[in-house]
């Protein structure tokens, strides 16, 4: 089964501050998306990349791959104005002979390729596969303002990152819906929970934390050295 991988690096970086692009931020040696390219280019498992970057950040998304020796990746696209548009746009530029899709956030950049092909094995078994790890803290439910409306059981609790895997069919069968519905996600697993009852988690042993203020490049940094 040929595998391709999606990694979506299109946001607008709000929380970084104005004019800032998180993906090309400098990171100890090399720029914030290019850890997830070459993590995905070490797999084993993955048979080609797409990249979705901004518009105007096409060119240095590729002049930095050509750096990097990222042989593996085949497209850079533009991004779209959310998440799951920027997702069916790297869908949509896939090989044709394309049967398992690996979606990762660039923002991440302490994933390892042992965690993509985690997620790649339980696709190919059960149509799915996400990178998730179990909650440790006790959670509040908040319905309005900061007054606690219940406490939910953390033992039934997950925290879902990415990658995310699926069978290709699946996923495009998902985001039809998500587009018939006019509905708004904030992952893959989410558009997939709509049209099957067994999306499967798999569990992150490594810390996997996303890029979203400045604080968290340092905290990046000291786990990239470990």
């Amino acid at each position: 089964m040929k595998t391709a991988g999606i990694i979506v690096a299109a946001g607008k970086s709000e929380r970084m501050g104005p004019n800032v692009d998180k993906a090309f931020i400098s990171l100890e040696a090399k720029p914030v998306l290019a850890y997830s390219l070459l993590a995905f280019e070490k797999c084993p498992d993955v048979d080609e990349v797409v990249l979705v970057v901004r518009k105007d950040r096409l060119d240095t998304a590729r002049g930095m791959a050509q750096m990097f020796g990222c042989a593996k990746l085949k497209r850079v696209v533009a991004g779209g104005p959310t998440r799951q548009a920027s997702v069916v746009n790297g869908l949509d530029v896939l090989s044709d002979d394309v049967d398992i899709v690996v979606v990762h956030d660039g923002g991440r950049p302490c994933i390892k390729p042992g965690l993509v092909a985690s997620v790649i094995r339980a696709a190919k078994r059960y149509g799915s596969g996400v990178a998730a790890t179990p909650i440790t803290d006790t959670v509040k439910y908040v319905e309005k303002g900061v007054t606690v409306t219940r406490t939910l059981d953390r033992a039934k609790l997950w925290a879902v990152q990415t990658p995310q895997a699926f069978r290709r069919d699946l996923l495009q069968q998902a985001f039809d819906v998500v587009r018939k519905r006019d509905l708004h996600v904030t992952d893959e697993a989410s558009a997939v929970e709509l049209v099957c009852d067994d999306v499967r988690l798999v569990a992150c042993t490594q810390p996997n934390p996303k890029i979203t203020t400045a604080d968290d490049l340092v905290v990046a940094a000291a786990l990239l050295k470990l």
